[in-house]
């Protein structure tokens, strides 16, 4: 199974960029978007044109700010739109799918980079959603968690790890609850399950010449329940072609 996951940026600019002209011959059998930034009526005909996937939409109640998607190949046995939390719900940061064999959610957690009300607010998230892997954990049927958490974990991933421990997205609150979820609740980072010692980024700043001189961050994940890891094959992030400040990435899974 190919699973592929993009913060777009925009759909509609990233549609103008050519993103769909790439993404659809790679055949992914799911694609979790993230930052939508439209409202359904919105959603570019390109997009709507593609009847292979059944889509599925959370684009939160501010027009033109945030919102996640799911295409999948197979039709869905359920759809969770709903969080349970007012963030998540009214911003549309979470859709969940459950499929025969596995479930897969489209994540877009918070940033705290405009100030101490919007870290507040993403620390309040963590929380909440560290609570929701805990219990989801006991559930038989494996999970991959796509998406834009806004945390580089490690050294590793960022660029310049030295002088953004103050900045929101590498704060040692931030890595030490990737840690926990990671050590703690034994979720898999597939990326580095698979690259261990890989340096590579998924996101660069518009500011200065970040993507030109490959100044940038690790902040999209696909995050998979323990029985999942001995089945991870491959994971790509493409950067031949830029259609967002986002690369996507694409996680191969065996099969059974």
């Amino acid at each position: 199974m190919r699973i592929m996951t993009c913060n777009l940026n925009g759909i509609r600019s990233a549609t103008t960029k050519g993103f769909w002209d790439w993404a659809t011959p790679q055949k992914a059998d799911v694609m979790c978007l993230q930052e939508v930034r439209a409202a359904h009526m919105h959603i570019p005909e390109q997009v709507l044109a593609l009847k292979k996937y059944y889509q599925f939409w959370q684009l939160g109640n501010r027009p033109g700010y945030s919102g996640v998607g799911i295409l999948c190949k197979e039709e869905p046995k359920k759809v969770f739109t709903e969080f349970g939390h007012k963030v998540f719900d009214e911003e549309g940061r979470f859709l969940h799918l459950e499929l025969e064999k596995l479930n897969v959610i489209s994540l877009y957690l918070p940033s705290g980079s405009s100030g101490e009300l919007r870290q507040n607010i993403k620390f309040e998230c963590l929380e909440a959603f560290f609570a929701y892997l805990k219990k989801i954990k006991r559930n038989k049927k494996p999970f991959v968690i796509c998406g834009d958490f806004n945390i580089a974990h490690t050294n590793a991933d960022i660029k310049n790890w030295k002088s953004n421990q103050k900045n929101s997205g590498f704060l040692p609150e931030e890595r030490q609850w990737m840690s926990d979820v990671i050590d703690d609740l034994g979720y898999v980072d597939a990326f580095r399950a698979i690259h261990p010692d890989k340096v590579e980024y998924t996101w660069w700043s518009n500011r200065g010449r970040a993507r030109e001189n490959n100044v940038g961050w690790r902040i999209d994940y696909h995050l998979v329940s323990p029985a999942l890891k001995s089945r991870l094959k491959s994971i790509e992030i493409y950067r031949d072609k830029f259609f967002s400040d986002h690369a996507p990435q694409t996680l191969v899974i065996q099969s059974k």
